[in-house]
């Protein structure tokens, strides 16, 4: 059998290993192009001179075959008992691993145990997610919180700041300084569980309502007690606080504390 390069020319004698081979395809040795065998695959080379042989077009269908020129013989396998043997006292191969004492098949234990694995996995997962959730339940922070003292953990402190109440409050001008204020405010934790302290938020505003001024406190700056604050402000404490601030004049007849 003989193929040409589409792009050079050069023509290949080909045998069915390289065919086989490259699946009907190959590189030429000539020019390194990749072409198809079976376009020009002929079983002669045309008599005299040539050029190019010619080119087939890819069949609409699949040739038929019709006459085989060899049908090997498969190995039979015996599909029937021997009764004769088997009256004799001999039972058939495929009942020997039925015989008494024969070990039982082993139970495969992989597949329940990587389910069970997957199935913990995703319940860490949703309790990773709704933890501030779940510790704000007394019952689950109670357990977590005996858990992380035998693992020697820290639980987050969790925030409830609608259960922080302002017991006391007073705004009185400065006795040593001029245009100034000094506000004190008594907090309480209300909780059943610690939180951390909030950043405190004072509005002062005049008889209209209208806000005049306005800060914010962090927990550093009205505490001073960085001990204090690590510890977080216990179930059901209290905490007093003084603040200097600058008087926003006459006009501030109303003020507001929010807890953030």
């Amino acid at each position: 059998m003989y193929a040409q390069c589409p792009e050079c020319l050069a023509v290949y004698k080909l045998r069915a290993e390289a065919l086989a081979q490259g699946r009907g395809r190959a590189a030429c040795g000539s020019c390194a192009a990749e072409f198809d065998l079976y376009a020009t695959l002929v079983d002669e080379l045309p008599q005299g001179g040539f050029t190019a042989l010619k080119r087939r077009l890819p069949a609409t269908g699949l040739p038929q075959l019709s006459v085989p020129a060899l049908r090997p013989q498969a190995e039979q396998r015996e599909l029937f008992m021997d009764f004769e043997r088997d009256a004799r006292g001999e039972s058939p191969s495929f009942a020997h691993g039925a015989r008494r004492g024969a070990p039982a098949p082993r139970r495969e234990w992989r597949w329940p145990l990587a389910g069970a694995g997957l199935a913990l996995l995703l319940a860490a997962q949703f309790a990773w997610a709704e933890r501030s959730r779940l510790l704000a339940m007394p019952r689950v922070h109670d357990y977590a919180q005996a858990a992380c003292e035998r693992l020697g953990c820290r639980l987050p402190a969790l925030d409830d700041r609608g259960r922080i109440a302002l017991m006391a409050r007073d705004v009185r001008p400065h006795p040593s300084v001029q245009h100034a204020l000094i506000i004190s405010a008594t907090l309480a934790n209300q909780a059943q569980f610690a939180q951390s302290y909030p950043v405190v938020e004072i509005t002062l505003s005049d008889v209209d309502q209208r806000r005049i001024a306005m800060r914010r406190f962090r927990p550093d700056e009205y505490l001073g007690d960085s001990a204090a604050i690590r510890r977080g402000f216990g179930a059901g404490a209290t905490t007093t606080f003084s603040l200097e601030v600058e008087d926003p004049g006459r006009d501030a007849v109303a003020f507001e504390f929010r807890f953030l």
